[in-house]
């Protein structure tokens, strides 16, 4: 296996329990427990697990967008389960997310244009506008996408454009690692395809490391190295992505995939699924 990446060990993530009217404070309800998680340079990850099974904290903690109660997260080598906010963003760069649903996370008042510009400067990739805007340009057509999308706000694009857009977000700033949170859920069949090849080939091309969290066993298997099974916060499972769903030993894997069964893999699905047009 190349080297670790990204190196989480015995990670514990609590959330402090609504409190009551008059009540006591309750004690912090743990989410995850224990988790152990190892991400190679260049390798796809998939995350998965029934809803609330701890699979976007784990993703979120990764990220250092959530502190765990200990346990330890490194990132390149450095310890970031412990940094504030300040030590953490000149990591923020290197360590990027793309999200479930892009229209929420994509500021409805602000162009395509400025949403794209702003973190280029503020992590002083470029010296000026212009120069953003050729690195932008450059971006958006790697992903499929017209120049003419700058000029236009979120509600204007269709929802494989908008997903484009926050693919585009987080690649512009050459990260090392990307972490996609069911980024296909809300898409239909062709346009999962087009963005799940386009993220394929981006991981290829800048030796991308990635985690994929999605409730949807038959994407981890087309796109991942391997996968990361969870149940109520703890990793049940984990291996190669054909072992594993091929020869599940856990008893809640198997859950899984009689609950969602598996169709027997097409390596060509794809780019029969994904025609070159940006949907």
């Amino acid at each position: 296996m190349a080297e670790a990446l990204i190196d989480a060990r015995a990670v514990v993530v609590a959330y402090a329990a609504r409190r009551q009217f008059l009540s006591k404070a309750a004690p912090p309800r743990p989410v995850l427990h224990g988790v152990d998680l190892t991400i190679a340079r260049g390798e796809t990850v998939g995350i998965v697990g029934e809803s609330g099974s701890g699979k976007t904290t784990l993703g979120r903690a990764l990220i250092g967008l959530l502190r765990p109660v200990s346990g330890s997260i490194r990132f390149d080598g450095r310890e970031i389960a412990e940094l504030g906010e300040a030590a953490m963003r000149p990591l923020r760069r290197r360590m990027q997310m793309i999200f479930q649903d892009p229209m929420s996370s994509l500021n409805p008042r602000r162009t395509i244009g400025r949403t794209l510009t702003a973190p280029l400067l503020l992590h002083g990739l470029v010296d000026n506008r212009a120069a953003a805007r050729r690195r932008i340009e450059m971006t958006l057509e790697r992903v499929g996408l017209p120049a003419s999308v700058l000029a236009r706000y979120p509600h204007e694009l269709s929802g494989g454009q908008r997903q484009r857009v926050g693919i585009a977000r987080a690649v512009v700033l050459a990260p090392d690692f990307v972490l996609a949170d069911e980024i296909v859920s809300g898409l239909d069949v062709s346009t999962q395809a087009q963005v799940l090849k386009l993220l394929g080939e981006l991981k290829r091309e800048m030796n991308l490391s990635m985690a994929l969290i999605s409730h949807d066993l038959s994407v981890v298997r087309a796109v991942c190295d391997r996968v990361y099974v969870l149940s109520q916060g703890r990793v049940v499972e984990q291996g190669r992505c054909d072992l594993v769903f091929d020869h599940p030993q856990d008893a809640y894997t198997r859950t899984l995939l009689d609950a969602i069964p598996l169709p027997v893999i097409d390596p060509t699905w794809l780019d029969r699924q994904a025609p070159g047009a940006a949907a």
